[in-house]
């Protein structure tokens, strides 16, 4: 059997009990404490954003814990190995009996931690690019407005606006920041960025070049220009920015990050704006010096033209050879136009006897010769077979008179009736048939009127004439303004082209030479197809 227990009189805890009573004696013991040491095993926030390291000494070490929301509101980070002092509030940890500090504040513990801290911060921005020189660009040679951030109270602005004004006055936009204090590196950042926000059109003009100015202090005093914040802002500005942070033996981080470093904000003003008198003395002598260049070119371009027009030929000499070609060929002018006058008028004479040759009254003419001389023909050749048959009878008569004695003198007598009958009866048919061809005659006649250029002109068409008379037969030989005839049926009238005439699209070029005119059906033939046959009433010319 088991032995039994031990009677005491010692309260009986549990250990979560304990656990409470131990962690409630220790916060009322100390509360918030300020406890300098070592960081030690940082690695960076949790995935939770809490931060869980320890603080040590040469002889003991601690527990540490920044929760999420106050590591967002340090502004000296957490960093391995660095020597701080931070303020916060004892406590345990039941999970591990262990006692804890629960960190509210951090600072550098010190003028060594602080140079060690902006030591690690310059190697990380470095080797971001934000410190490289071929990233930095030159100032403005004669700003026309300087944005300053500094105090608006501190002697520095009026350093800066006093060394302006006797330099060269511009127009200063003062952006008022704290320049020492936790909130100096937000506002000094927001006062770069605020500048470079503003419009170039609005109605606050963006400045041209930026300068950030204070005056001298210590290490902590000047703090707030090596913030990260702040050191970012100053790199990424648009705006030239020039760096006036303390004296000449001071140094931040922004004097790295900036275009241009200031040894003093006096020397930043200088840096700005050139000295007014000494630009105007460089204007004036410049200007004189550019128009003595100008004088001496001058005179030297009036040297070589001189030079130059004693070597050119005269007007008359260039001119010589193209006024004798002209009087030449203004001799040679008129023997020429004069030879294709000549040749032209030929070549129309010709033109003209060809057309007599085929003109129809000429043809009219000549048919009516044949006709009238076939006419006769049958006149001719009835009278002489009459005469013939007459001798031929007479002499049978003479025979049968002869030889049969009056016996045969009654036929005889009726057949010289019947040859007398029968030559009548011809002379009238020949004399009908030469009435039928004076018919047929008469009607190709009248077709050959109609057909005639004159009747085509009573029909309410016109022919046109130049001015020496030739008919004009392409609307393309008329020119602008040339005189013309219109010949009507009963007149010709004067008349000026206004325009030059267009070729038709059938028309052909005059490269191409006059096309050979369609052959129209002749009158005789359409006169021939049209009449009726002989055997009827009325023949055709081309009948005979």
């Amino acid at each position: 059997m088991a032995a039994p227990a031990q009677a005491s009189n010692a309260p009986e805890w549990s250990v979560s009990e304990l656990s409470g009573a131990l962690k409630r004696t220790i916060e009322d013991a100390y509360g918030y404490v300020r406890l300098r040491g070592e960081i030690s095993g940082f690695r960076g926030p949790h995935s939770s954003g809490h931060c869980y390291f320890s603080l040590k000494d040469e002889g003991a070490k601690i527990d540490a814990v920044v929760w999420k929301g106050t590591y967002a509101r340090l502004k000296t980070k957490p960093q391995e190995g660095l020597e701080v002092v931070a303020t916060g509030k004892i406590t345990t940890f039941p999970g591990k009996s262990s006692y804890q500090i629960v960190i509210d504040q951090i600072a550098p513990a010190g003028v060594g931690a602080l140079m060690a801290l902006l030591e690690e911060r310059k190697r990380t921005l470095a080797a971001q690019g934000l410190f490289a020189a071929e990233r930095k660009r030159p100032l403005p040679y004669l700003p026309r407005v300087i944005g300053v951030v500094t105090s608006p109270t501190g002697a520095v602005i009026r350093d800066i606006l006093h060394r302006v004004q006797d330099r060269f006055p511009r127009h200063v936009l003062v952006w008022p920041a704290r320049v020492q204090g936790e909130t100096c590196a937000e506002e000094v950042a927001a006062g770069v960025r605020g500048f470079n926000a503003l419009d170039p059109a609005g109605p606050i003009p963006r400045p041209d070049v930026i300068i950030v100015a204070r005056g001298g202090g210590s290490i902590e005093d000047l703090w707030g220009f090596n913030d990260e914040d702040l050191v970012r802002a100053v790199a990424e500005s648009v705006i030239p920015v020039v760096s006036a942070v303390g004296h000449e033996t001071d140094w931040t981080l922004i004097d790295l990050a900036a275009d241009v470093r200031a040894p003093t904000p006096t020397g930043a003003a200088e840096m700005v704006v050139p000295v007014r008198s000494e630009l105007l003395a460089v204007v004036h002598d410049r200007a004189r010096r550019h128009e003595d260049a100008w004088l001496r070119r001058l005179e030297r371009l009036r040297a070589d033209l001189r030079s130059a027009g004693r070597a050119l030929p005269r007007p008359e000499d260039l001119t010589a050879t193209q006024r004798q070609r002209l009087d030449l060929a203004a001799a040679r002018l008129a023997p020429a136009l004069a030879a294709n006058a000549q040749a032209y008028e030929r070549r129309l004479a010709e033109a003209a006897r060809r057309l007599e040759r085929g003109s129809p009254r000429v043809r009219l003419t000549r048919a009516r010769g044949r006709l009238e001389a076939i006419a006769e023909r049958p006149e001719r050749a009835l009278a002489g077979a009459i005469a013939r048959r007459r001798d031929r009878l007479d002499g049978l008569a003479a025979r049968l008179v002869a030889g049969r004695g009056r016996s045969v003198e009654t036929p005889i007598t009726h057949g010289r009736k019947q040859v007398d009958a029968c030559g009548g009866r011809l002379r009238g048919l020949a004399l009908a048939g030469v009435r039928e061809r004076a018919r047929t005659l008469a009607g190709v006649w009248q077709l050959a009127e109609s057909l005639s250029w004159r009747s085509v002109l009573a029909r309410g068409y016109a022919l046109v004439r130049d001015a020496d008379g030739r008919p004009v037969r392409s609307a393309r030989a008329v020119e602008a303004g040339a005189a013309l005839s219109l010949e009507l049926a009963d007149g010709t009238i004067a008349a000026r082209a206004e325009g030059g005439g267009t070729r038709p699209p059938s028309e052909p070029s005059p490269a191409e030479g006059p096309r050979e005119p369609a052959r129209r059906p002749k009158p005789a033939r359409a006169a021939k197809a049209a009449a009726p046959s002989p055997a009827r009433s009325q023949g055709s010319l081309f009948d005979l």
